[in-house]
């Protein structure tokens, strides 16, 4: 009974999840090559791999952080796998792009590895910074065709969670695009194996 009416209850803090939807604007260059590319899934360094929007200070450069109430939807792997696949799809760069609980036939698989994706709030002016690492190999020989990074830098237009994530997601387009423009070159070698 003394507790009752004691006081004012706390202040309760939302956790605000944000959904990155990179959309590539690359468009088909020709016929899709007569081939199957399976897109695996990406791994994540370190943080990466989770919900969390790290973030990274001039002050602090070699200490990663993540904000307590600002979270991914999705992880940004899952999220920039699903960008890769629907804009390889969109581009028609192969006949068929496929996933792996597909478990569809592959001549060609697409792995990679998330190495770098923050927030850079104090610099001058804010940005968000991405790295993806991305191999491509021939399925039935293992053999490595590609290997490369896409990075970069994204300003943020703004000091708000929204506008963070809107660099987040410009940023993230760009990268899958340069990814879908470097397979478009090289198209026309792309060949389906002689599978059983």
């Amino acid at each position: 009974m003394s507790l009752a009416g004691c006081g004012s209850s706390p202040t309760l803090r939302a956790d605000r999840f944000y959904r990155l939807e990179p959309v590539s604007q690359v468009g088909p260059t020709g016929p899709p090559a007569a081939a199957a590319l399976l897109v695996n899934n990406l791994s994540g360094r370190n943080f990466l791999g989770g919900n969390q929007i790290v973030f990274r200070t001039r002050g602090e450069p070699l200490v990663t952080q993540r904000y307590d109430d600002l979270l991914w939807e999705e992880p940004p792997t899952e999220s920039l796998a699903k960008a890769l696949v629907n804009a390889l799809r969109s581009a028609q760069v192969f006949q068929f792009v496929v996933v792996a609980a597909e478990r569809a036939g592959s001549d060609y698989l697409l792995s990679g590895e998330l190495q770098r994706f923050e927030h850079r709030p104090t610099d001058q002016p804010p940005r968000v910074a991405a790295t993806l690492h991305l191999t491509l190999v021939q399925a039935d020989n293992r053999r490595t065709l590609a290997s490369r990074d896409y990075s970069g830098e994204e300003p943020v237009d703004g000091a708000t969670p929204d506008a963070m994530v809107a660099a987040f997601t410009r940023l993230s387009a760009r990268l899958v695009g340069a990814a879908v423009r470097d397979l478009q070159a090289h198209q026309s070698q792309f060949k389906a194996s002689a599978r059983p």
